[in-house]
């Protein structure tokens, strides 16, 4: 993609952040060349809704769904994750939510980078689930110690990487074209895969005892990207296509169960692949003499990891803090239902029937955040523009509008994501000896999240997503509310 300028002639932070995510994307499929077929088998199945449903989705729409995608990266120090922060403030992307993991056995926690503006989320929605190690939750010693020794030792960005970020943030935010370009490519390096550990086989080893998350995190030179996920529109059909492809598919789908009107957000993936990587050898003492010491320096020892995996997922509706409460209220049911250790499909769907299903309901009862529009019908009542004429516009007004067909309702899009659904993806593609959550411990597991210590790696505080959602149907709100008054003063 050919970078274009402002009149200030720097590239703006929406352009390059498509740029930096077809670059990724490109990047991925490079290495992981079945990461490609499962884009091409998703955009297929999207055609297939959409020419079937050809008035349902808007061009642009249309396009946003072709550029999504999600990826995902595992950070070792809050040194990591302060520079990430920089990297992404670029992208137009800031730390949203945050994700306590321990609920799940991981020794992590995490945020979602992303735009929080509706239009730039409009350009491209590229998000990234950032976790970040949390030594203090690793429970062998030995690991612990080892994983720290590891990480101190690494530098992930380049000196070219952070002279560009200088060079950004003292004008701003914002880089020239011919600055752009070697910063997205001196970011790839970051996120690159590198198979050649810095770990030895014996340390990789100890940490893959502890948590298989753990050697993932702390035995690389790089922070790789371990997933990219495109969006589909019917993440059942498209996992059905996958499986018929021969993908060694993920047993099942994270999240809410299939619903007539979607919520939150659902996932799975093709499973992890087993690659070839490479160990330094520190594993055994060199044969005496300096000269024979230092020709085993540059041994090797051929071994295997698996982390790298490809993801799909299907986006519903934001849900406000009474439809999270309710979601999460009858997530733990169904955990019950299914024997206190994971949610079965017949459990979740059983339990999900209290979830109501119709827009109507949803919208009626708060459960999910709406976007308003003005259809362009104007009231013929008097009385009606009397009321839109008051600066506060009551409820009811507002629902007369709706239900006489002033103002149309939509959901607002679902755009971060589920810590349970992530520890399961999580766990499929790592987990050897990752210990499940067991019901009853939500609460032990709840204080032992660090909001505090996360914000404190970043160098901000995470924006909470509800903060966001209620903007944005606030927005829309008082965007058509205006629109309609207009007119009426003609």
């Amino acid at each position: 993609m050919m970078l274009s300028t402002l009149h200030s002639g720097r590239v703006h932070p929406d352009e390059l952040r498509t740029s930096f995510a077809l670059a990724m994307s490109h990047m991925y499929k490079n290495e992981v060349p079945l990461y490609g077929n499962l884009v091409h088998i998703v955009q297929s199945e999207n055609n297939e809704i959409l020419m079937s449903n050809s008035n349902t989705m808007p061009p642009d729409s249309r396009e946003r769904l072709t550029l999504e995608r999600h990826g995902a990266i595992r950070l070792g120090k809050a040194e990591e994750l302060y520079t990430v922060r920089r990297i992404f403030a670029l992208l137009g992307m800031q730390p949203v939510g945050y994700y306590d993991l321990s609920v799940a056995g991981l020794p992590v926690h995490a945020t979602c980078f992303r735009s929080i503006d509706t239009k730039s989320l409009a350009v491209n929605p590229f998000r990234v689930f950032t976790t970040l190690l949390r030594p203090e939750l690793i429970r062998s010693p030995a690991a612990h110690d080892l994983a720290l020794q590891l990480l101190q030792r690494r530098n992930i960005f380049s000196q070219e990487l952070l002279r560009m970020l200088d060079v950004a943030e003292a004008v701003g935010g914002q880089l020239r074209v011919e600055q752009a370009e070697i910063f997205i490519c001196e970011a790839l390096r970051t996120f690159s895969w590198a198979p050649l550990a810095e770990a030895s086989q014996t340390e990789y080893q100890l940490l893959q005892a502890e948590n298989p998350i753990l050697a993932d995190i702390a035995s690389f030179r790089t922070a790789h990207i371990n997933h990219l996920t495109p969006r589909a529109l019917d993440i059942d059909a498209a996992r059905a296509a996958m499986a018929a492809e021969g993908m060694p598919v993920k047993d099942l789908i994270e999240g809410p169960p299939r619903r007539k009107w979607p919520i939150l957000l659902r996932q799975t993936s093709f499973l992890a692949l087993e690659e070839k990587i490479q160990f330094k050898s520190r594993d055994t003492p060199p044969p005496f003499g300096e000269e024979n010491a230092k020709k085993n320096v540059g041994n090797l020892v051929d071994g295997s990891h698996k982390a790298r995996f490809g993801e799909i997922e299907e986006r519903g509706a934001a849900v406000t803090p009474a439809g999270r409460a309710l979601y999460d209220k009858l997530l733990e049911s169904s955990m019950h239902e299914a024997g206190c250790q994971r949610t079965s499909p017949e459990a979740v769907d059983d339990t999900f029937r209290a979830y109501p299903d119709t827009w109507d309901e949803l919208r009626k009862q708060e459960l999910v955040y709406v976007k308003y529009s003005f259809t362009g019908k104007l009231p013929s009542s008097a009385l009606l523009a009397s009321e839109l004429g008051k600066p506060v516009v009551s409820p009811s007004i507002i629902e007369s509008l709706i239900e006489d067909g002033y103002l149309g309702t939509s959901p607002i899009t679902y755009e971060d994501f589920l810590p349970f659904s992530a520890a399961g993806i999580f766990q499929s593609n790592l987990s050897r000896n990752s210990k499940p959550l067991q019901v009853g411990e939500s609460q032990q597991a709840a204080r032992q999240a660090d909001m505090v210590g996360l914000e404190h790696a970043l160098g901000c505080s995470v924006i909470d997503p509800d903060v966001l959602y209620a903007r944005a149907q606030e927005e829309s709100l008082e965007s058509s509310l205006l629109n309609l008054k207009s007119l009426l003063i003609r």
